[in-house]
């Protein structure tokens, strides 16, 4: 959901969405005894009916403070044609029930390409930011101080906070315009109602989940004549869906589809389910929505 758009002309698809559902990465919050949530989510990707990927995401939120893990990497047959992985991490306060992110860090290998980032933020904006990477960076659109303003990481931005106490299943979670910034690439991800549709996966959540079209517009960061540009903003039906996480107001993805002549990408959860407790406890509960 979204994630790092790398646009290097020698990245497969799966990798360009691997770090949106990329795989789980076990991380704790430090401190007193107090109510916690946790999300485990598992992903598999998939081109034209064929696996090229896998990935996990472990969602932790607890009374005072959350955390966002992904990470994810090539697999099944794809394996033999490009080597990569990648991970994702954000930490942040819980303030009124609305998650506002602190940090940000992130890491991928394809190959020999490396790129690291971390961010930290502050209301919303980047207070701090280090990147580093052996992948060209020319032809970019230049990021300004204002792109850094008013934004959210890729990995908050995937976690939708429902207000009030009605259905957490609702159009209302479409109706919202994410203001990305991953380090590297400003952009925004337009969201808009499409249906809802009964999900199920192999272990955990089953019952409905919304459905929201997506369009993407780049803003600054990427380069504009590189063919991930090109295919992300070349009209195409974009479906991000979205299960709630049991006991909180938010939703998270369930699945991803790409519809293309090339044959359609899908990441679809093979895994959702949430378990309650306090920290460092694991009961569980009924992951489905009542």
């Amino acid at each position: 959901m979204f994630g790092r758009f790398t646009d290097s002309t020698r990245q497969s698809p799966a990798q360009w969405f691997r770090p949106l559902w990329a795989a789980a990465l076990l991380v704790s919050l430090a401190g007193a005894a107090r109510a916690e949530t946790r999300l485990d989510a598992h992903y598999t990707i998939k081109v034209a009916h064929i696996s090229i990927g896998k990935g996990e995401v472990l969602v932790t939120v607890g009374d005072a403070a959350f955390t966002s893990a992904a990470s994810g990497e090539a697999s099944g047959m794809m394996r033999f044609v490009v080597s990569g992985q990648g991970a994702m991490r954000t930490t942040g306060a819980m303030v009124d029930g609305k998650l506002e992110p602190a940090s940000f860090a992130l890491g991928t290998t394809h190959d020999k390409d490396r790129d690291t980032i971390k961010m930290t933020l502050d209301g919303g904006n980047v207070k701090d930011l280090s990147a580093e990477t052996n992948v060209p960076e020319e032809d970019r659109v230049p990021v300004t101080e204002a792109d850094r303003k008013g934004i959210v990481d890729p990995l908050t931005a995937m976690l939708i906070r429902m207000d009030g106490t009605g259905d957490l299943v609702a159009a209302d979670a479409c109706k919202r315009t994410l203001p990305i910034f991953d380090g590297r690439r400003r952009f925004d991800l337009a969201l808009s109602f499409k249906r809802i549709d009964q999900v199920k996966a192999d272990k955990g959540y089953a019952g409905p989940a919304v459905v929201c079209a997506v369009a993407l517009h780049a803003i600054a960061g990427h380069r504009p004549g590189s063919p991930l540009f090109k295919y992300l903003s070349g009209g195409r039906d974009i479906e991000l869906t979205f299960a709630p996480i049991a006991g909180t107001r938010l939703l998270a993805p369930f699945g991803l589809a790409i519809n293309s002549m090339l044959g359609n990408l899908v990441i679809e959860a093979t895994e959702f389910t949430t378990t309650t407790g306090q920290a460092g406890e694991s009961a569980t509960t009924a992951s489905a929505s009542k």
